[in-house]
């Protein structure tokens, strides 16, 4: 075992939250500290599809009907991935597992490999913070640079200020469009963080700090004693 696998709390980390709780800016920081990679569902099919391997072609399919790709390609794509050499000392999945079924099937797969069970990072943020998070997300459409209008403004209202391009807000980034998203997230959500919380692998996460101070403690949390 790796002096990096020796520091990890569990070889497999999830991390749950709802949009724009900040999960993705946490694995990062997470995958940074201790060198493991954060494999994120979207790329992992993404890239079966790309080599055209039996499993991504299958995922293809159902993706280029607006479908969901089913618990067993999902869940065999996610297998291949953890199986390669830069996940031996850990690894940070993001976005899988969605269902009970997937949940099981990685509870399965980590104890037939001797990884002990998961620790899940369930990300908490009230609803008014995610509605500012959100709503008031502007995209520069020449650069791409991302801005927030409450707490990473531009110097000049709705201008970016690498090229002076009028910035943009995303069609699904108005206020009906987002709780939408936040009650379907919640919804899908909620039996596997049941799941989680009832096998004592899940630590709920105040998100409602400065990113940095979120950062400390989940690196607290990962980190073996």
């Amino acid at each position: 075992m790796t002096a990096v696998a020796k520091r990890l709390k569990a070889q497999a980390l999830l991390f749950f939250g709802p949009p724009g709780a900040g999960k993705g800016t946490q694995a990062h920081a997470v995958a940074v500290e201790f060198g493991i990679p954060h494999i994120s569902t979207g790329e992992m099919l993404r890239e079966a599809a790309r080599k055209r391997t039996p499993l991504g072609l299958a995922a293809q399919v159902r993706m280029d009907r607006g479908e969901l790709v089913s618990d067993e390609v999902v869940s065999a794509i996610a297998a291949e991935r953890i199986a390669r050499p830069d996940c031996a000392s850990g690894f940070i999945l993001d976005g899988f597992p969605r269902t009970i079924g997937q949940a099981e099937f990685l509870d399965a797969l980590l104890d037939e490999q001797g990884r002990g069970k998961p620790l899940v990072l369930y990300i908490q943020v009230n609803s008014g913070s995610l509605l500012k998070r959100l709503g008031g997300r502007r995209i520069c459409p020449v650069c791409g640079r991302i801005y927030n209008m409450y707490f990473n403004p531009p110097q000049h209202d709705e201008v970016c200020d690498a090229d002076g391009a009028r910035l943009v807000r995303r069609a699904d980034d108005n206020d009906g469009a987002i709780l939408h998203r936040l009650e379907s997230y919640t919804t899908l959500t909620r039996p596997l963080i049941e799941y989680y919380r009832e096998r004592k692998v899940l630590v709920d996460v105040d998100g409602d700090r400065a990113p940095d101070e979120v950062t400390r403690d989940v690196i607290q949390w990962v980190t073996a004693a």
